[in-house]
């Protein structure tokens, strides 16, 4: 069949990039390669319009790209080559579809005639991805190549939203098409439901009045679906008390005199005993994961149980509920505040049983704060608060995995949502310093810092290079205890202090890597030294790495033993 001349015609390349502009995509965190030379090429001609951030580790785009999405609230892209290239982005892809991002990830693939014959950096991208994705797709045929990428926009972001891989072979990529983007898209199949059913609603509305004993149980839906301001209110309506999981954090101000703190296996005492005492808890957003749970035949026992979520697959999922609200949280939450607003006489005759039970919450809260000892080692807790401090609780917080990333979920005050940029559902070492990268990138005009171990920072420290070239001034603060610091506590409580394989015995120097790649490092070895190195950290206009000695042996608490009810905390 011939084209008209006339029409506009594209090669694959162009109609990608073309794509993409369609779509508002104005950053792109990639890596080059055999397979993807054609994009790259033509992308030379887009560089006004979309900015490309060369990474050093196509792992380190996944979580930038991510880090991007979780900061904005827009789709993260990556472009990477097939073969490794695609294969080294796993992780992130992982890390993004268990905590819910909207990503867009292109994957270079050998020509659709090699494809199965085990040619020069083949790999099956589409079927190693599957398990991990959203949706993905192999586009064998240039025709589909546009409204591929429209479908994989709109599944990205739309429902829970997650990440979405297109595999494109190289000869799509030079092909010459008709490029006609399409305006909208219907997928048999996929609907999700965003207006929960108004019977359902009218249900938690009542069982919340009915409750003595309410409680809010935040999520990460809170923040993906932008309805802190609607929970706000809610909670302030009914004098709700409001606990969270780590993906909520800022979902709900932190030193909001309602909010009682993170739950679960590093939670607080008081939002531990909360939900085990609750009569009515309402998870918002939220999957009652097992480090939230813990034994999950104890969790919340005293309660009944609402759930909103947008995916009906997460309701009923671990816990029974009683009252399914299926629905962006967004929209239910303004349902159910037009439909309370309505009832003032019922809000107002069990207030004083709420009042008592926020009594109760808040003897419990000063009963058992979160608390160190000072001494004369630095605490990690002790430079969290400094951050949080000389930061106002303004920057945005990116973490990597383990005791850093829970001492922060518990003395950074967080009180925005999307402040907060950690792998909850995949527990990503590695991911902290990339992610950070994405969010400076995308919210150029916030501080942002990577609270890092001096372990979990090695894993992607070569994208220091990534923030030197970009001029990115991310701050690095490492708690570095020459340890892997969470694998050393569990093997001093569930282990008899066999510390096996978890001591870092060779680190690099910190200060002298910084300066290897062009940043700045700084070094705290005592309390007094910690207040001063941020405040140098944030006068500088540059990435820096500040390495904070700490005590080695100090531990996360409150914890909850793995398989325990989560009101068995050890406190000390």
């Amino acid at each position: 069949m011939e084209h008209n001349p006339k029409k506009n015609l594209m090669t694959g390349s162009k109609i990608i990039l073309e794509s993409l502009v369609r779509e508002g995509v104005d950053t792109i965190f990639g890596y080059p390669g055999g397979a993807v030379l054609n994009i790259y090429d033509e992308l030379l001609n887009y560089k006004d319009k979309i900015k490309h951030i060369l990474v050093r580790h196509e792992q380190g785009a996944a979580h930038a790209a991510d880090g991007y999405a979780r900061a904005s609230g827009k789709v993260g892209v990556v472009l990477v080559t097939s073969g490794p290239g695609a294969t080294n982005t796993i992780t992130g892809i992982a890390t993004a579809n268990m905590d819910s991002v909207p990503m867009v990830i292109l994957t270079g693939q050998v020509t659709t005639n090699l494809i199965g014959n085990d040619a020069f950096q083949e790999a099956d991208t589409v079927g190693i991805t599957r398990p991990c994705t959203k949706h993905n797709y192999l586009v064998k045929d240039i025709k589909d190549l546009a409204r591929t990428i429209k479908e994989a926009f709109y599944i990205a972001s739309t429902g829970r939203p997650g990440p979405v891989l297109i595999d494109i072979p190289k000869d799509i990529t030079s092909s010459v098409y008709e490029f006609d983007y399409p305006e909208t898209v219907e997928l048999r199949g996929y609907s999700p439901t965003y207006f929960g059913h108004r019977v359902q609603i009218s249900k938690l509305a009542a069982g919340i009045l009915a409750s003595k004993r309410p409680l809010l149980y935040i999520g990460g839906g809170v923040i993906s679906s932008n309805a802190s301001g609607e929970l706000k209110e809610l909670a302030e309506l009914l004098d709700l008390p409001v606990t969270s999981t780590l993906m909520g954090l800022g979902g709900f101000p932190s030193e909001h005199s309602l909010f009682f703190g993170m739950l679960g296996m590093h939670g607080t005492y008081a939002a531990n005993m909360a939900i085990s005492n609750a009569d009515f808890i309402v998870a918002v957003g939220a999957r009652f994961d097992d480090r939230v749970t813990g034994k999950v035949e104890e969790f919340g026992k005293k309660a009944k149980f609402a759930h909103i979520d947008i995916d009906p697959s997460s309701i009923g999922k671990n816990v029974k509920i009683e009252i399914p609200v299926v629905g962006d949280v967004k929209s239910v939450l303004n349902s159910l505040l037009e439909i309370l607003n309505n009832k003032n006489e019922e809000i107002s005759s069990n207030r004083y049983d709420r009042l008592s039970w926020l009594e109760e919450i808040n003897a419990w809260k000063y009963e058992h704060p979160l608390l160190y000892k000072m001494n004369d080692i630095i605490k990690p807790q002790y430079v969290i608060e400094k951050i949080n401090e000389l930061t106002g609780g303004d920057a945005i917080i990116a973490t990597e995995v383990g005791q850093s990333q829970m001492w922060t979920a518990q003395f950074y005050k967080f009180k925005d949502p999307r402040t907060i940029l950690t792998s909850g559902g995949l527990g990503t070492m590695g991911y902290g310093f990339p992610a950070a990268i994405g969010a400076q990138i995308a919210c150029p005009d916030k501080t942002v810092f990577d609270i890092a171990g001096d372990g979990s920072i090695q894993m992607n420290i070569q994208e220091l290079a990534t923030a030197v070239q970009y001029n990115l001034p991310v701050k690095i603060a490492i708690i570095n205890n020459n340890f892997l610091g969470m694998i050393r506590q569990w093997q001093e409580l569930f282990y008899n202090k066999r510390y096996s394989f978890s001591e870092m015995n060779v680190n690099p120097d910190f200060v002298k890597l910084a300066e290897a790649y062009g940043a700045v490092g700084l070094r705290a070895n005592t309390p007094d030294e910690v207040g001063p190195v941020i405040e140098e950290a944030l006068s500088i206009n540059k990435p820096v790495i500040m390495d904070f000695v700490v005590d080695k042996e100090e531990g996360v608490y409150p914890m909850v033993a793995p398989g325990s009810p989560i009101t068995g905390m050890l406190l000390v």
